[in-house]
């Protein structure tokens, strides 16, 4: 996943794993990173990971399942500039993951969205509010970047 400097924004690590992109953001200058992972061994090397690197009190740990726990960090989610996901391949679970980030009220206008799928995996090219600014193929990867936009349909995807 290509990164772009991050200096003074808020980050949200969805299918965390080990942390290692919102751990990328914090050493890139974000001021926070959410870190949402519901497998208990990637969480346990998550926290690790955080605290040799001394980024707990920059950090919060989620152990929730996604997409379905996206309406309980509706708050977090408000607040973010930046939400990085890089779901399972297989694409059903990234086109439900953006169909919710996607919803009126659940980003703030503009914040990104950057997702991690298979190139075989067609996402869309709009999701609610979220439009697809990008895409970029790295071999079998492709990185498709979204942003959110007043005015878009928020039932549309």
């Amino acid at each position: 996943m290509a990164l772009e400097p991050f200096t003074g924004r808020r980050v949200i690590d969805l299918y965390a794993g080990s942390g290692a992109y919102g751990i990328e953001a914090l050493s890139r200058g974000a001021v926070r990173a959410d870190f949402v992972e519901s497998d208990r061994a990637a969480r346990a090397a998550l926290d690790r990971n955080l605290e040799t690197l001394g980024l707990t009190g920059r950090a919060r740990v989620w152990p929730l399942a996604l997409p379905r726990a996206i309406g309980r960090l509706r708050a977090e989610l408000a607040q973010a500039d930046l939400v990085l996901a890089d779901p399972p391949y297989g694409g059903e679970e990234a086109r439900s993951v953006l169909a919710a980030l996607g919803h009126e009220g659940v980003l703030a206008e503009h914040a990104r969205v950057v997702v991690e799928h298979h190139a075989k995996d067609e996402l869309p090219e709009r999701a609610g509010r979220l439009v697809c600014l990008r895409r970029r193929r790295y071999g079998e990867t492709m990185v498709s970047t979204y942003e959110t936009r007043a005015g878009s349909d928020p039932g549309e995807t």
